[in-house]
């Protein structure tokens, strides 16, 4: 089958966060649309008009595009040469010893080598390392001949929409293309015109370099913070006065919040540029201030309240970020990991994720520590605070690094928040 019979517009090869979305709104825009997944749960979830994770607006236009037929679903990577478009969504990690994994994106290139014709366009959404892009497009030339740019159509056009968000920003956000050869760019462009967001095109390396860095600098900008944090403990310092007092009509300030920073993206992304940096460990001290959050309230609450052996500690939030189902990279597992390795009687609540917690009264229950691990809203509401200091053991310790509460105290007991007037 040629392009030109094509039976689809656009393939999206894996349907997880990035993918899915995608392809529903390219549906529902009018595209005929094959998504391919070899997840047979997630596949089931959508072929019964189930979201199977958490995004806001996407039941609703999974619904239409559900009612509408315009997503057709399949196994089998091969199957997406039915599109004229390929868009290949499928998780890059990284190996432990810094280096980008490239198994997933090998694998779907091997499946398509055989049917790839003349006229079809390649796309890789997910954040891949400086490089992938010209790898890919070598890969196919090797394998099969073709002349990218003129015959088969190879661009990066990363995927920079944050979870939460993805139907308002699939429309603002300025569309990054880099493709490969002469007309890469120019058909791809035609794919992703389907939305309303500007386009750019760049170069395939710029793509890349791009998305990389802009994860970068987020996890960079709220490492600060943390090690701030920690500096604040050892100088006996409120590290919420001291961010305070740095942005406070300051034209130069703008130091983010503490919190427990991680997330799929964040927490892998530093390593696709550090693979090859010309400053090695610059970023990787990024990413061991940001891992070491979890321990350092472990030991802050060690020094408040002596051993943690025996003693109930719940922690409130799973996932890595506020109001969002995904657990992936979250800090909060290494965190109860910690918990559980002193010997503490740890239980959980989380009122998003899918995995199965107890309930926010049985958590908090005669606890004689309390750790905001997810600035959910839920948590952050005043009415959270108050049944924690009437349900917990006496004197509880609160401990809160995202000041969910306003109460500008990372450690604090229940005593001294209502003594600062935090409970009502």
């Amino acid at each position: 089958m040629t392009p030109s019979q094509s039976t689809a517009d656009v393939a999206v090869v894996g349907l997880g966060r990035v993918g899915l979305p995608l392809a529903l709104s390219f549906a529902d825009r009018g595209l005929s649309v094959i998504g391919v997944d070899n997840d047979p749960v997630r596949l089931g979830a959508v072929r019964e008009g189930r979201m199977p994770f958490a995004e806001t607006g996407a039941q609703e236009l999974l619904d239409r595009v559900h009612g509408a037929g315009g997503l057709s679903l399949s196994e089998r990577v091969a199957d997406a040469a039915g599109a004229r478009h390929i868009v290949i969504t499928l998780g890059t990690p990284s190996f432990s010893h810094i280096e980008i994994d490239m198994r997933d994106i090998r694998s779907a290139l091997d499946d398509l080598l055989g049917v790839l014709t003349p006229g079809h366009s390649l796309i890789l959404r997910s954040t891949v390392a400086p490089g992938t892009t010209e790898f890919v497009a070598g890969y196919l030339t090797k394998h099969r001949g073709f002349n990218i740019g003129e015959e088969v159509f190879v661009a990066h056009a990363p995927e920079r929409i944050a979870a939460g968000r993805f139907l308002q920003e699939i429309d603002t956000l300025p569309c990054i293309i880099g493709g490969v050869g002469e007309r890469s760019g120019e058909v791809v462009a035609e794919l992703f015109s389907a939305f309303r967001a500007p386009i750019v095109q760049t170069t395939p390396v710029q793509a890349e370099l791009a998305k990389i860095w802009a994860n970068i600098i987020r996890y960079t900008h709220f490492a600060l913070p943390n090690l701030l944090m920690m500096d604040c403990e050892r100088y006996e310092a409120n590290v919420f006065e001291v961010i305070d007092l740095i942005n406070r009509d300051y034209p130069r300030g703008g130091i983010a919040q503490p919190g427990l920073t991680a997330g799929t993206c964040l927490r892998k992304d530093f390593a696709f540029s550090e693979e090859r940096s010309a400053a090695p460990g610059m970023l990787l001290a990024v990413s061991r201030v940001n891992e070491s959050v979890p321990l350092f309230l472990l030991e802050g609450a060690r020094r408040r309240l002596g051993t943690l052996a025996n003693r109930k500690v719940a922690v409130l939030g799973l996932a890595f970020k506020a109001d969002t189902d995904d657990e992936r990279d979250s800090l909060a597992h290494k965190l109860i990991r910690l918990l559980e390795r002193e010997l503490a009687d740890v239980v959980v609540h989380d009122p998003h994720v899918p995995t199965p917690t107890l309930s926010f009264e049985e958590a908090v229950d005669e606890a004689e520590m309390v750790v905001v691990a997810t600035n959910h809203s839920e948590f952050c509401d005043q009415r959270a605070l108050v049944e924690i200091a009437a349900r917990a053991a006496g004197d509880c310790l609160v401990v809160d690094p995202w000041n969910c509460w306003g109460v500008a105290q990372v450690f604090a007991y229940v005593s001294e928040l209502a003594a600062l007037g935090a409970i009502g």
